[in-house]
């Protein structure tokens, strides 16, 4: 068996300079095994190369938005609110600064609230139950001037 047919070869065309390889320690890490959380930016100039437009623009994740408020029953019953409302057109939308109607999202978005105030009944605290009774019934008057 000393005559086996190769399939294929292998050929190294990794390009080295010879003082590359003579004086590199071994305990310089390559750019290829830097860790994951690296930012982008920071690898691209110890690569010698400088980092693209896109890189570069990115900010910083602390200074990207403020925090986030706690999540609970009341910010998520809040946050269904303002949704009914940018879809009765009482609010801008954030994104264009326009408002439009969208009355069957906003029936939805009611309905919505409405199952939560009967699956949660007997689970809520007093506030909360208030919060989300007082929700339905300003946004069930709006929807119904806005239907009208």
């Amino acid at each position: 068996m000393s005559e086996e047919k190769k399939d294929f070869v292998v050929k190294d065309r990794r390009i080295f300079s010879q003082d590359s390889q003579e004086t590199e320690s071994p305990e310089k890490e390559s750019p290829d095994s830097a860790p994951p959380d690296e930012d982008r930016a920071g690898a691209a100039t110890e690569q010698g190369r400088e980092p693209d437009k896109a890189e570069a623009s990115k900010p910083d994740k602390a200074e990207a938005s403020p925090p986030m408020p706690e999540i609970n029953f009341a910010t998520f019953v809040v946050s269904l609110n303002a949704s009914a409302l940018l879809h009765l057109g009482k609010i801008e939308d954030p994104n264009t600064g326009q408002t439009d109607k969208n009355l069957p999202m906003a029936k939805q978005t009611i309905d919505i609230l409405s199952m939560l105030e009967e699956k949660t009944a007997g689970n809520l605290t007093k506030d909360e139950e208030n919060l989300l009774k007082s929700i339905l019934y300003d946004l069930r008057i709006i929807y119904v001037k806005e239907k009208g």
